[in-house]
């Protein structure tokens, strides 16, 4: 079998016009011969892009003739997908948490993911609503301005090492009009403590393995900020370095919240004991893994 092709969709013989329900079908079923996951949810998605209207409404318009003009946006859309840049990276956004908090996102920040709103409902269950919150490794600024949205009194600051992400952060802190603060800093070297401390500090860290990165989906591993994601060998490097940092900046009885891969449901609570923290608690995602940890200074 040829490889799938990556050029312009062309109609089926005897066809004098692309509908939507044709362009679905097609990218459909290009999409997974190249091993896309969720080939027509991503066909979906990318066709209400380009016709600038909502996925229900290619349901009940299936049957519409698409221009030409709105064939050729779609068109290269699709070039991108089968390059295998993931849909929110064409789109420059995701959505995140039940708050609905659109974000706009690049290639200088990670996609936010479902595991991420598990930490954000976690905070929300057990935080002073008119307490400080300090994320570290913002990103897109997803945690910082989920938990700002929701509780307007916080006062919330975030911080990355990256530059890009900094940027980011705060155009999506400025465009939401949330009080975000957003600082660039490695960890907290140049983040300002609090007087008595931080009340919460929350992190989504780099916690891949160097050699499990290699293994990654090409949507990770060639699009997503490696910077953002690998953690050294064991995965632990950032976390250590963190801990040591994060626990000295916590007030008394302040709480830290990680997320934390899969298979570090065991180790990185190990290590929140070591630094003296107390009431540590794993809860799982979806999946049953075991993905964020918290721990409280006593």
């Amino acid at each position: 079998m040829p490889p799938p092709s990556s050029a312009p969709p062309k109609p089926e013989a005897g066809a004098k016009t692309w509908t939507v329900r044709t362009l679905l079908g097609w990218t459909q079923q290009r999409f997974d011969e190249v091993g896309i996951d969720a080939p027509r949810v991503d066909a979906e998605y990318l066709l209400a892009f380009a016709l600038e209207c909502s996925r229900m409404s290619l349901y009940v318009e299936h049957d519409k003739v698409v221009n030409t003009a709105e064939r050729a946006r779609f068109r290269e859309l699709v070039r991108r997908r089968l390059a295998r840049e993931p849909v929110a990276y064409i789109e420059g956004k995701r959505g995140f948490h039940a708050l609905d908090l659109e974000l706009h996102v690049d290639r200088r920040v990670l996609i936010p993911r479902p595991e991420t709103e598990h930490l954000v409902d976690w905070v929300l269950d057990e935080i002073d609503p008119t307490g400080t919150v300090l994320d570290i490794g913002t990103g897109s600024g997803a945690i910082a301005l989920a938990l700002a949205r929701a509780r307007p009194e916080l006062e919330v600051v975030a911080c990355d090492v990256s530059e890009g992400a900094v940027e980011v952060a705060r155009a999506n802190a400025e465009r939401l009009e949330l009080a975000v603060e957003v600082l660039h800093s490695d960890l907290l070297a140049s983040v300002p403590r609090p007087e008595g401390g931080w009340a919460t500090i929350v992190s989504n860290p780099p916690y891949i393995r160097e050699p499990d990165w290699r293994e990654l989906a090409p949507e990770v591993q060639q699009f997503e900020p490696r910077l953002a994601l690998v953690g050294g060998e064991d995965g632990l490097d950032v976390i250590r370095r963190l801990l040591v940092e994060a626990v000295d900046a916590l007030a008394s009885g302040g709480r830290l919240y990680l997320e934390v891969g899969y298979d570090q449901g065991e180790s990185v609570p190990a290590l929140l004991a070591e630094h003296g923290l107390v009431e540590i608690e794993v809860r799982k995602d979806f999946a049953s893994h075991p993905r964020i940890v918290r721990g409280r200074r006593a």
